[in-house]
């Protein structure tokens, strides 16, 4: 099993969403966050004054999957997220040992 974490743009939700469901992933954990990487952020003017948003909005997908869909999941995050420009975001990839169900106690990929 692989957690896959991925870290998107906003206005890409409902299509990494759709394009997660579509190859078969069925359990999802979505975050709002901030953050930033590389562009650190922009400057804007408010009522005359200018002020610097370092933090922007982003979304985290979390999922955790069988190791068999681990290169389709990357795939689909990637076509659905990706626009070339900076800030489209990242995928972390991490091995899981065990998952358990807690509702009747499965464990491993018959958890997921």
């Amino acid at each position: 099993m692989q957690k896959i974490e991925a870290v998107i743009q906003p206005g890409k939700l409902e299509a990494v969403k759709e394009a997660l469901i579509e190859i078969g992933v069925e359990g999802l954990t979505i975050l709002e966050a901030r953050g930033h990487g590389r562009q650190k952020g922009h400057t804007e003017f408010y009522r005359g004054r200018e002020y610097s948003v370092d933090l922007l909005p982003k979304i985290k997908i979390e999922t955790v999957v069988v190791d068999e869909l681990v290169e389709k999941v990357i795939r689909a995050i990637l076509t659905a997220a990706q626009t070339g420009s900076i800030g489209d975001g990242k995928i972390f990839v991490t091995r899981i040992d065990d998952a358990i169900r807690i509702r009747n106690e499965d464990r491993g990929d018959a958890a997921l």
